[in-house]
């Protein structure tokens, strides 16, 4: 028999803050993000299922929506399933039974607890969890091969291939297809930190590896609608840096770059770094972090604004 490949795709970030009940909680802009990004990610590695199961609940019905129109893959497709709702493993396996004998490949989107007890049960409990304790977060998508048909799913008959979470893929993968239609105007405006400490009176700025490692960063990320500039220039620091810390209220300048067909301007926030995560709690720690004298950071960036707005918060932080 031809093993199967099962996609367990959890719901994207939903917004507690409307008031709705549970089963109308919707996403909130980081959600809709997150989940267009892994259906982007699935295509890019040709994993597009044949058939797709989801909890009809108003934040797993907008994630698999997105997480379709990314894939290419029509919503008439999709089995809007209620058992699926705060499943626990013996509906989930039952929806499962359900499938198209046909289907080699099917991707379940719903909730937790239940998609982490599924996986656990599909691998006989042969897990690591990451030192956060989340093994599915939000947006997160777990890839199991399986070796028996979808009416024969027993403990350990399947093999967990990977976790793949939305911190881990590029935000413009999910707009890089023109298929996805134009780019929303809100990426356009971003924000990102400085982050700086000073040792024995020298001052110190961090740079990242960019995603593809070709070339050194900043923290900075698409401003999301529900946060601040500042708030989600903070989001950005721990997320892609793996540092926090005091942000300035304002600003100390701004600077712009052309992507996606037009140009990005980006706000950007001087943080004084009191704490960088261990690499096991730092989302994206495939990136490479380095300490450097303000000259030598200068001189690794490559937008001319950027590197002036080293240069005033040397100034800056000389004087204190």
């Amino acid at each position: 028999m031809k093993g199967k490949t099962l996609l367990v795709l959890r719901h994207g970030k939903s917004d507690w803050g409307t008031g709705h009940e549970d089963f109308h909680r919707p996403l909130v802009e980081r959600g809709h993000l997150g989940s267009q990004k892994m259906g982007a990610w699935i295509k890019r590695q040709k994993l597009v299922p044949d058939a797709v199961l989801s909890s009809p609940a108003e934040r797993a019905r907008a994630t698999t929506a997105a997480a379709c129109k990314a894939m290419g893959v029509p919503l008439s497709k999709v089995r809007w399933d209620e058992r699926l709702y705060a499943a626990p493993v013996e509906d989930l396996l039952a929806a499962l039974a359900d499938c198209p004998k046909s289907a080699h490949r099917v991707m379940v989107v719903g909730h937790n607890p239940g998609l982490e007890e599924l996986i656990d049960y599909l691998n006989e409990g042969q897990i690591e969890v990451p030192d956060d304790g989340k093994v599915l977060p939000t947006s997160a998508l777990a890839q199991l091969e399986m070796i028996e048909d979808w009416t024969k799913l027993e403990p350990g008959c399947a093999t967990l291939v990977s976790v793949t979470r939305p911190g881990q893929v590029p935000d413009d993968l999910a707009v890089d297809d023109e298929s996805q239609g134009p780019v929303p105007d809100y990426f356009f405006t971003q924000s990102a930190v400085l982050p700086y400490r000073r040792i024995d009176g020298q001052l110190e700025i961090m740079v990242i590896a960019s995603r593809k490692g070709t070339r050194w960063v900043i923290p900075k990320g698409v401003k999301e609608p529900e946060l601040s500039l500042r708030d989600s220039a903070g989001k950005e620091a721990l997320e892609e840096a793996g540092v926090r810390g005091r942000l300035d209220e304002e600003p100390i300048g701004h600077y712009d770059y052309k992507k996606w067909g037009g140009v990005c301007h980006v706000a950007v926030f001087p943080m004084e770094v009191s704490e960088s995560v261990p690499e096991d709690e730092w989302e994206e720690s495939h990136r490479e972090r380095r300490w450097l004298e303000a000259g030598k950071a200068r001189s690794m960036v490559d937008e001319r604004a950027l590197r002036k707005l080293i240069d005033k918060l040397a100034r800056r932080v000389g004087k204190r």
